[in-house]
């Protein structure tokens, strides 16, 4: 199995799923990690010296974060149903706990920040909607915490790639500290299936092919993007979704065009 993929795991005691650090990934910035929580259960944790976006995939769910807490957010059972989500910024050194009023699915995307802005929730209103692309190009892409939203590091997104189609595509990559070509940024991707038995592919590869993988990702799975393109494909009858965390020394998204296939664009 390829050293970029993190197959879902049964939850353990705490109800997560995903556990991805900048340690165990090899690199500095994104962290992600993902919960399954039956209603009534509560999980309870300080951001430490990290920035947060609790991203509620599915369910509903009471937050607290330092001094601010706000209850029943939440209005989408899954991320299928073409609604923005309800998100929560969490700043570090702040506790904070997620109760789940129903059964919760939990997304906690993270990266490094000194603490400069201060808990909010993000509504659904808040999230920028569009629709990229065209033909069998086309995707859905929802802006969480993008240009919409202040953060120090952090950039979360949420796309569905219908099925039959490609995204990420034609191959980008933003791995290089070089504004305004480029930027460099960690990526995470995060996978839904619908209906859940499916699977997609994704490939990661640079221009030298000192990294070529490609995968074949099934629901709840993550891939891991250090650099490199990134192209995804889903199949005939099975929609995708992901859920993008992006951070690097500059919190801007500027990506380079793999130019053998920049072509299709013109």
């Amino acid at each position: 199995m390829s050293h970029l993929l993190c197959r879902r795991q049964a939850p353990d005691d705490s109800g997560r799923t995903q556990h991805i650090t900048p340690a165990s990934a090899g690199w500095r910035y994104v962290g992600f990690d993902c919960y399954h929580l039956e209603a009534g259960r509560t999980l309870v944790r300080n951001s430490e010296d990290r920035e947060l976006c609790l991203v509620l995939v599915g369910g509903r769910a009471s937050v607290r974060a330092g001094a601010r807490a706000w209850d029943g957010i939440g209005d989408r059972s899954g991320p299928f149903e073409g609604k923005a989500p309800y998100a929560v910024y969490v700043p570090p050194g702040c506790d904070y706990t997620v109760t789940a009023d129903t059964d919760l699915e939990l997304a906690v995307c993270s990266a490094p920040a000194s603490g400069r802005f201060p808990p909010r929730l993000i509504h659904p209103q808040d999230c920028e909607r569009s629709e990229r692309g065209s033909g069998s190009n086309r995707r859905l892409i929802c802006n969480i915490l993008f240009g919409n939203g202040d953060a120090e590091s952090l950039l979360v997104v949420e796309v569905i790639t219908p099925n039959g189609n490609w995204s990420s595509y034609p191959p980008h990559k933003h791995d290089t500290d070089d504004a305004p070509r480029e930027t460099h940024l960690e990526e995470t991707y995060y996978h839904r299936l619908s209906p859940p038995q499916g699977f997609a592919f994704q490939r990661v590869y640079t221009d030298d092919r000192s990294l070529d993988e490609t995968m074949a990702v099934e629901d709840g799975d993550v891939v891991m993007v250090p650099r490199g393109y990134h192209p995804v494909g889903a199949p005939h009858g099975y929609d995708l979704y992901y859920l993008n965390v992006m951070a690097g020394p500059k919190r801007e998204w500027i990506f380079h065009n793999d130019p053998a296939h920049a072509w299709m664009l013109e």
